[in-house]
């Protein structure tokens, strides 16, 4: 049965937004001689203790988060729906704890099977086989009957996003080695498509919205890098919430459609002088630095009326300029503490420097994978952070709290509060990220359709059949 009727959905600010983010994680066993060992065997001992609670490898979390293991033994942490910045970064972040404190029974239950190794995890978006797995980007949007064409005026921005937000690579060619923007630009293939595997496109148009269909559509973003600095993860969604807000109030953008997508996303990709040009649709040629700064100039136009100026976006417009200007001028000291790219170029550039190596020098290869590394101990990122060398955007205190706290303003709370009660209470229960339900003959279901509400009679009714039962 339904419990109770579904409430109305609430009458929501219109810059108020639903945010998620969604990490694949590349998975590593470093192990000297002994048999061989697959993914899956390997992210079957790490994801033992998850299945011992949950019953499955792929899960809700008391922080209303999903943890599971994707396709190619990929562990994958999907964030639980945020309405503010600081609690996404603060969630996404959390994460990457989470999945790392699976490591130490993972790697025991290795030894208990005959395998002696380290096993690594890294937030990053290619493996040496050429293998790419990507941080996807969650934007709930009103539903509207040209979403396709909607959709499709994104895509010169998250072209030319990559010279701010990022991962930053080392790219091998057969004729040697250059540094660029982006590890996942050359893995992408087409603008927009349902499929995600097949085409990988840079917008995934599969209708799941997640909430009220008849309201509601998700832009599924799936062209971004999985980065490791707050900052950037700041720039990245709050830069691609503040140009959704400009074209859901139907703000004519400037014309910049792009004549041939996946040539530009590569040209810029390893343009690192950002002075490559790519073709408009219309003939004319722009630098990925001139298409920023016109969407960056058009948002700036609406601060104050239709876009509230705040902290916060003062904050996103002041670093998405840095940014644009580090690429102008070539002074990537600009953002050297805050976006990836420019972080691990310093670095990158200062071993090759001190080792007197090309850029396609195995030791290199070796030093940026440990970047990624999400092990607060192993990871250079982290040590770099740790000497503050690295902004921060929220703090320690907020990320360990959200390991196991749900955001407070949104769905999640509701979900959050019912898995960690049902967990207590040890009874069966299934969650999506629309269906609360407790096991059993009654067969007790809430459907919760509307993202942005944050209490429900029916949630707190079912809470209590937990308890009581």
């Amino acid at each position: 049965m339904i419990l109770n009727e579904i409430p109305p959905p609430l009458d929501v600010d219109p810059a108020r937004r639903i945010f998620g983010l969604e990490t694949e994680f590349g998975l590593h066993l470093d192990t000297g001689a002994g048999r061989p060992v697959t993914p899956e065997e390997v992210a079957g001992h790490l994801f033992h203790s998850v299945v011992q609670w949950g019953r499955s490898s792929n899960v809700f979390l008391p922080n209303a988060s999903r943890l599971y293991i994707d396709v190619g033994a990929h562990p994958e942490y999907a964030t639980a729906e945020c309405d503010t910045l600081t609690d996404l970064i603060a969630l996404d972040k959390a994460g990457e704890r989470i999945v790392h404190d699976l490591i130490a029974g993972g790697e025991e239950r290795l030894r208990a099977a005959g395998v002696d190794g380290t096993i690594h995890l890294y937030k990053n978006n290619t493996d040496s086989a050429g293998n790419s797995y990507g941080c996807h980007e969650n934007y709930l949007v009103r539903r509207r009957a040209d979403f396709k064409a909607f959709a499709s005026a994104l895509l010169p921005f998250l072209v030319t996003r990559q010279i701010v937000t990022g991962a930053g690579t080392i790219t091998r060619t057969p004729s040697g080695a250059h540094y660029s923007f982006s590890p996942r630009a050359d893995h992408m293939w087409e603008g927009m498509s349902s499929a995600t595997t097949r085409s990988r496109p840079m917008i995934n148009t599969r209708d799941e919205p997640h909430a009220n269909a008849e309201l509601y559509r998700r832009m599924h973003v799936i062209v971004g890098d999985s980065t490791m600095a707050e900052p950037t993860a700041l720039l990245k969604v709050g830069s691609t919430d503040l140009i959704l807000r400009l074209m859901e109030a139907r703000v004519p953008l400037p014309e910049l459609t792009l004549a041939r997508e996946m040539q530009a996303i590569r040209d810029v990709a390893h343009d690192l002088t950002g002075r490559a040009t790519v073709e408009l649709a219309d003939g004319r040629r722009l630098t990925a630095v001139q298409v920023q700064q016109t969407y960056l100039d058009a948002v700036r136009a609406h601060v104050g009326g239709l876009i509230e100026r705040t902290d916060e976006v003062d904050q996103i417009l002041d670093l998405w300029q840095r940014g644009i200007d580090a690429v102008r001028t070539q002074d990537f000291s600009l953002v050297a503490t805050e976006l990836d790219w420019a972080i691990k170029h310093r670095l990158v550039m200062r071993y090759r420097d001190r080792l007197g190596c090309a850029l396609d020098d195995a030791r290199l290869a070796r030093l940026e994978l440990a970047f990624h590394d999400v092990s607060p101990q192993r990871g250079l990122f982290y040590r770099l952070q740790n000497q503050g060398l690295v902004r921060r955007i929220v703090s320690e205190e907020a990320i360990e709290a959200a390991k196991t706290r749900a955001p407070q303003t949104t769905r999640a709370r509701l979900r959050g509060e019912f898995v960690e009660k049902a967990l207590a209470s040890g009874r069966d229960f299934t969650v999506d990220w629309v269906h609360l339900k407790i096991a059993g003959s009654s067969g007790t279901t809430v459907l919760l359709k509307d993202p942005f509400r944050s209490e429900d009679a029916r949630v707190d009714a079912l809470i209590d059949l937990l308890e009581t039962v």
